[in-house]
């Protein structure tokens, strides 16, 4: 079986858009249970789920922060497999059953992400290398539009592979991804230090570190209402005028204290 587990906060209009999805493309005959977590509930949202009978909730009152929010719907899910699923993302045909069956057969492999759409059909980066310093400030500087800068920002962004056919690739970014439980009793949950930003970068880490692959698998796909929250208009000065990028940076500091720079 395979469990689907939604992270939700404060978008109850995507969740059901993001539900809806699931119900009309799930096949009939395969075995799945759908969770939300729902951090920082509101009535709202608790009312979109309710529209879907099959649907369990776990609602806290707390942000409890996405890393967490993660550990608890793989805590009280029960599949062999696991899809960590954002509300923003609307799942094609056969997307997860591919991304399933990919694991299934492929035991060398625990980590396994989909093609992430824009809704004109193009393509969004959703795998990358490994972040570093200078990455960071390549992304959130103007020295990201020299050609130093793009030439930093394309190795990140994996520019030299050919991402039309199934890639190891170092993270996969957390808006849609599945593991194996079994894995996970090796690898272990996401690292709860991190709150919002980073975990999926380390997942995926640990997942190589312990001779597990993480691989972009383009043939199944979904769309992704991508909104970089994070990013924002000033360049560095963000850091001061974003949550978000506050939030970004405190991450990425933690993530370099633990694996240094």
């Amino acid at each position: 079986m395979t469990s689907i587990v939604i992270v939700n906060h404060k978008n109850p209009a995507l969740l059901r858009l993001c539900l809806s999805s699931l119900k009309k493309v799930l096949s009939l005959n395969f075995k799945h249970e759908i969770l939300v977590i729902d951090i920082a509930t509101s009535p709202e949202t608790r009312n979109v789920v309710r529209e879907f009978q099959e649907v369990k909730l776990s609602a806290f009152q707390d942000n409890i922060g996405y890393t967490r929010g993660v550990n608890e719907g793989i805590k009280d899910s029960s599949g062999d497999y696991i899809l960590i699923l954002n509300p923003d993302v609307v799942p094609m045909a056969r997307s997860i059953e591919d991304l399933t069956s990919y694991l299934a057969t492929n035991t060398d492999t625990s980590l396994v992400g989909p093609r992430l759409l824009n809704f004109d059909g193009s393509t969004q980066n959703s795998c990358f290398r490994y972040y570093t310093p200078l990455t960071i400030l390549c992304r959130r500087s103007l020295l990201g539009r020299t050609f130093f800068g793009k030439k930093v920002l394309n190795k990140f962004m994996m520019s030299d592979k050919n991402l039309n056919e199934p890639t190891e690739v170092e993270w996969l970014m957390g808006s849609a991804i599945m593991v194996s439980r079994k894995a996970l009793g090796i690898v272990g949950l996401m690292d709860e230090k991190f709150f919002l930003y980073m975990s999926d970068v380390d997942w995926a880490r640990r997942f190589w570190e312990n001779g597990f692959k993480v691989i972009y698998y383009p043939h199944s796909e979904m769309y992704h209402y991508h909104k970089r929250e994070s990013k924002g208009h000033f360049g560095l000065f963000d850091i001061f005028l974003n949550k978000q990028s506050r939030l970004h940076l405190i991450d990425a500091l933690r993530y370099f204290r633990k694996y240094g720079l």
